[in-house]
Formats: structure tokens, C-alpha cells, sequence
């Protein structure tokens, strides 16, 4: 049957969650465990009723992403955990693809390409992911940006909790600060060139009601980890002895 996949989905007064709810659902690989968070939502939760004899659902005062994250890191089951944000989807083969390609490697995280889509849910751009030709190259990457969307990460639920799962002083790059303490630990972060998840663009997203705040949150938290990053890119560059 496959190890359990945890599948959390943190949800805050979103139209778009029951799309979410029934990628989740719709998965091929056969052994998913699906956890919507409401992380102290006013609006829209009885589109969530129709589905909670197939789901567990915990509601929780309003914290952001980060916190409602931890929470269902802290009660699921699985093994592994998929993040997947409450506007977006999974296609149905998304776990089953990517649960066979980290056991074959023996990975503890990985990540994937991904689709964009608009408002409707009509795919406006495939493969939409940075590739890189080196290891070296997707560490440089995270001097200037963040390369991994957090919702085609899957993760070791352990790793999760040894790195300290999401920083939740953090409102809007807690999952580029993740991404970062896993290269810091020169945990080696797989990447699966096949869009399995689709991200939704749209008005109301906070990427760009937030754009100023973001911006400004991502140069402190950046701060903090740059000089360590560039010192395990010069030790990985030792290493490849690439000057």
C-alpha cells in the first residue's frame, strides 16, 4: 500500500479550497491522509462541510500559513508531508510520481516542476520551474530568489521536525527560510522535472496584495543565512573543484 503521505492544507477564507480538497482526494497513490487546517477563517468554511467525512479538518485561531502548517505537521500521520495551499491543485498522479522517485533515491525532501493557472483554473504556462545544471547553481540561486514552490515540496515529516519545521515569526518567506536551513544542512534536495501541481494566479493572492512586505521580509530573513550559504557554496565548489 505505500507509506502514508499526510497532505495539509491550510485554509483561510478561500474560495478556491474545494478545488484543493479534490486534487487531494483525487490522488492515484493509495495511501493518503488529508488534513485541511482553518487557520481562524470567517469566510467560506461551509465549502469544506461536503467533504469532512473524508478529511480531517482542525481549526485553529488565526496565525498564518507558518503556524497552520505546524499544526498539521504536529497531527499528521504520514510519513512523508505534501504542502498543498488551498488555491491550488495537484494532479492525480502527483504523489504517486513523486513518492516513487524520492524511495528510489532515498531522498528525505524533494520537489517538482509545476503549471501555472489563471483565475478559472485554465493552465496559462507548463514547466514553469528553474532548471539547473548543477547543484551548484541551485545553491547560488538562493542568494537572489527562491527557486522550490512550496507546494510541490514533499517531505520526511522527521526532517521537518529536526529542521524546526516553519519559522512562524515569518508571514510570507517562511518556506524560502525552510528550503534554506536544508541546503545549510547540506541535505541534498531532489528535484523531479515533471509539473504535478498546478499554482493558481490570481487578484487576490497574497504575492500581490503583499508584494512591499514580502519584499522586506525576504531581505531580513536573507540576512541571516547569506553568509552561511555562501560558505557552503564555496565548501560544495572545493568539493566539485569548481573554482
Amino acid at each position: 500500500m505505500g507509506d502514508l503521505v499526510t497532505i495539509v492544507i491550510p485554509f483561510y477564507n478561500d474560495p478556491y479550497v474545494p478545488n484543493a480538497i479534490q486534487s487531494a482526494l483525487n490522488q492515484t497513490y493509495p495511501n493518503v491522509e488529508v488534513l485541511v487546517v482553518n487557520d481562524g477563517s470567517t469566510a467560506y468554511t461551509e465549502l469544506i462541510t461536503p467533504y469532512l467525512p473524508r478529511i480531517r479538518y482542525i481549526s485553529k485561531p488565526n496565525g498564518g500559513t507558518a503556524s497552520a502548517l505546524n499544526e498539521g505537521i504536529r497531527h499528521a500521520n504520514g510519513r512523508y508531508i505534501a504542502w498543498l495551499s488551498s488555491d491550488d491543485r495537484f494532479y492525480p498522479n502527483k504523489l504517486e510520481r513523486q513518492i516513487a522517485f524520492m524511495q528510489a533515491r532515498q531522498a528525505r525532501i524533494s520537489y517538482t516542476n509545476f503549471d501555472r493557472i489563471n483565475a478559472v483554473g485554465r493552465v496559462t504556462q507548463r514547466s514553469v520551474s528553474v532548471r539547473f545544471k548543477s547543484a551548484v547553481g541551485f545553491y547560488q540561486h538562493f542568494l537572489k530568489g527562491n527557486p522550490v514552490n512550496g507546494c510541490t515540496v514533499v517531505a520526511e515529516k522527521s526532517l521537518l521536525h529536526e529542521l524546526g519545521l516553519f519559522d512562524e515569526k515569518l508571514l510570507y518567506t517562511h518556506d524560502n527560510d525552510l528550503w534554506l536551513k536544508v541546503l545549510l544542512n547540506r541535505i541534498d534536495f531532489f528535484f523531479l522535472d515533471e509539473p504535478l501541481t498546478q499554482y493558481r494566479m490570481h487578484g487576490s493572492m497574497g504575492t500581490y496584495r503583499f508584494k512591499p512586505a514580502i519584499r522586506q521580509e525576504f531581505l531580513r530573513m536573507q540576512a541571516r543565512h547569506i553568509p552561511l550559504l555562501q560558505k557552503v557554496i564555496r565548501a560544495l565548489k572545493k568539493e566539485l573543484g569548481i573554482r
